[in-house]
């Protein structure tokens, strides 16, 4: 916070940490192939044997000294995998290539996989745009990209890639309404294709930071709270109901349309106001009526 010379106020700025940041890359680790450390340990092994068998039997610590660190710095990489190394607190590089390699000796390796992983976050309960309770949930795909930031940017990345799923989740549920009625703007359920890529882009963002990058991000579970879901159902199957009547009412005034314009045009019959508004009455409950018609047969007239 800093305080203003001309008024006194103290003027907000942005928090964050971006000194305090560990500014780090992968880079390719120096790394030779593990057939060259073969080779080193065959010759060790067998200058070993010979000053054992020799006069000067102490020098036979040399080749074993060496047999060791040798050996203690080879690492074999699985498909999937890589290995950090770490040289006397320093970051000395990744090693991506599958097989054995000979790296520095004396390093520390730390496995990190670069296999796609998916988990789905907890069930959180939010309120929506509205301020409905919701309860949402969501599958999210990623990946390991960076090594070197995913170990050393973050104290846990698979726990840091969690938490902030489950953080961008509960922004983004919150900035969308559970459902329009009048099927205008976007909502939870009607626009879940585009709030899941809203979603997986704000995820993406909160976790660069992790060398972590967004593979897919999908809605797995949406649905009201149990407080209110018995409410909203009866909300929803009202808006459905009067959809439905509008929809009847709607096409039961062209039909009544259509059949005066056809009953004037054939000259079947010629009805004066009263008439039309007797045919239209009839029609209309006949096309409207939940309930099947029953006909009444009218021998008189209508006058």
């Amino acid at each position: 916070m800093s305080s203003s010379d001309s008024d006194g106020l103290v003027e907000a700025v942005p928090v964050g940490h971006d000194g305090a940041r560990v500014q780090i890359h992968e880079r390719k680790a120096g790394a030779i192939s593990g057939g060259w450390a073969i080779l080193v340990l065959a010759f060790c092994l067998a200058a070993f044997i010979w000053l054992l068998t020799s006069s000067v039997t102490w020098l036979s610590a040399l080749p074993a000294f060496a047999f060791v660190v040798v050996a203690s710095s080879l690492v074999v990489v699985q498909p999937g995998e890589t290995r950090v190394i770490q040289f006397f607190g320093r970051y000395a590089g990744t090693v991506r290539r599958t097989g054995m390699s000979w790296v520095i000796p004396l390093a520390t390796r730390r496995s990190v996989s670069v296999r796609v992983r998916n988990f789905e976050t907890n069930r959180l309960k939010v309120n929506d745009a509205d301020g409905n309770p919701v309860e949402i949930a969501a599958i999210v795909v990623w990946q390991a990209a960076d090594t070197s930031k995913a170990v050393y940017a973050v104290d846990d990345y698979l726990n840091f890639v969690s938490v902030q799923a489950e953080s961008a989740l509960r922004h983004t549920a919150t900035t969308h309404p559970y459902d329009n009625a009048d099927s205008a703007g976007e909502s939870l359920r009607g626009s879940t294709d585009t709030v899941a890529a809203e979603l997986a882009k704000e995820v993406a963002e909160r976790v660069l930071l992790a060398g972590v990058e967004i593979v897919e991000v999908r809605i797995s579970h949406l649905a009201y709270a149990p407080e209110i879901a018995q409410a909203m159902l009866r909300r929803q199957q009202a808006n459905a109901v009067v959809a439905a009547r509008s929809r009847i009412v709607e096409g039961a005034v062209g039909m009544v349309e259509m059949a005066l314009a056809q009953l004037g045009e054939r000259q079947i019959v010629d009805l004066d106001d009263e008439r039309k508004a007797a045919i239209v009455s009839n029609l209309m409950v006949v096309l409207c009526g939940d309930q099947p018609a029953s006909p009444i047969v009218n021998t008189g007239t209508l006058y």
